[in-house]
């Protein structure tokens, strides 16, 4: 059996090699390269309706983990199921606190056209509550 983290760095891994040609060397796990995650997303959008939902849902996990592999390169971390939202999240900063990010609710909304699920936004909000933790402080990200 394979653990969650084992599938979400081999998912985050697979985008990056099936996005290669548009992405070029972009997809280099950093913050940075969120902006092509929202850019994709933002095109992919036009499109969505059309999309079958097995296309639509491998498009979320697949740019879903790539966005959790760069918030674990940048603040480490670990990774639960979370059932209730059929996803995996980020944990950070356990046992004094806990700060947790669910990114495939957020890069569903971008794929369906809500430019307010923006990605590097989203990030950027996770990026500094996980820098500045505080003993006892419990935050989810979704």
């Amino acid at each position: 059996m394979t653990s969650l983290l084992d599938d979400v760095t081999r998912t985050a891994q697979r985008a990056v090699d099936t996005f290669r040609d548009r992405a070029g060397d972009g997809f280099d796990f950093s913050a940075a390269s969120l902006a092509i995650v929202e850019s994709m997303l933002d095109e992919a959008s036009a499109h969505a309706a059309r999309m079958a939902p097995a296309e639509v849902g491998g498009l979320v996990r697949l740019l879903g983990c790539y966005v959790l592999e760069v918030a674990r390169a940048a603040h480490g971390g670990e990774y639960a199921w979370i059932d209730e939202m059929t996803g995996p999240a980020l944990v950070v900063g356990e046992p004094a606190t806990h700060i947790a990010i669910a990114t495939w609710a957020k890069v569903r909304g971008r794929l369906n056209g809500d430019p307010g699920d923006n990605i590097p936004f989203f990030y950027q909000g996770f990026a500094q509550r996980a820098a500045a933790r505080r003993p006892g402080e419990r935050v989810l990200f979704v």
